[in-house]
């Protein structure tokens, strides 16, 4: 089952394919995505939007609360038996909610959910185990130790070897680029890697 999740970051102006998903949006979002994207549900405290946003929220939240209105939304996805989430609007603006969401990337992996955050010019996700890189030759990718070391028991396809092991705090895995139309890296299983795909110019 897959979920779009629409966040009040940078606004995503690409198209965006919502064919078989359910898209939520979160507050400020509503003011980019409204007549672009369709929206199953509103979420959020709407504490940065000026109009009522259809469809109605089901729910609206104190401003002062302890979850961000993206990390609500992915959450209440999980919930329902999402298992793929694309989100948009997610980079950009105020640094500290761009880090934030990186973090509902770690929280989407953890509870075994593929969850990326998708700009014009970038892929981000979280990921662990085998990790297929499939018709991005020529493109550039970051790895990078998340919550923790990244053991790299191998890989198959990159210009440059990766080392055995990608310390927390090192940016050893940064700017790779994949040589191969079948790129794979294998991470072990108990670790978690965050990986960033730059879809535009390197």
């Amino acid at each position: 089952m897959k979920g779009i999740l629409l966040l009040n970051g940078e606004p995503y102006t690409g198209a965006i394919d919502c064919n078989g998903a359910v898209v939520y949006c979160c507050d400020g979002a509503y003011a980019w995505a409204n007549g672009r994207v369709r929206i199953d549900k509103n979420i959020g405290d709407f504490d940065s939007l000026f109009v009522t946003p259809e469809p109605a929220p089901e729910e609206i939240f104190p401003s002062e609360k302890n979850y961000t209105d993206g990390e609500i939304a992915l959450r209440k996805m999980i919930a329902s038996g999402i298992t793929k989430v694309d989100i948009y609007g997610g980079f950009g603006r105020r640094e500290d909610h761009f880090l934030g969401n990186l973090q509902l990337l770690y929280y989407a992996h953890k509870n075994g959910v593929a969850a990326r955050l998708i700009s014009e010019n970038t892929i981000a996700f979280a990921d662990s185990g085998d990790i297929a890189f499939d018709g991005l030759e020529n493109k550039t990718i970051s790895v990078l130790p998340f919550g923790g070391d990244a053991h790299i028991m191998g890989s198959e396809g990159f210009k440059y070897e990766y080392p055995d092991k990608i310390c927390y705090g090192e940016c050893r895995g940064v700017s790779n680029i994949v040589k191969s139309k079948s790129a794979c890296l294998h991470v072990r299983r108990a670790d978690t890697v965050l990986v960033f795909i730059n879809m535009g110019e390197v």
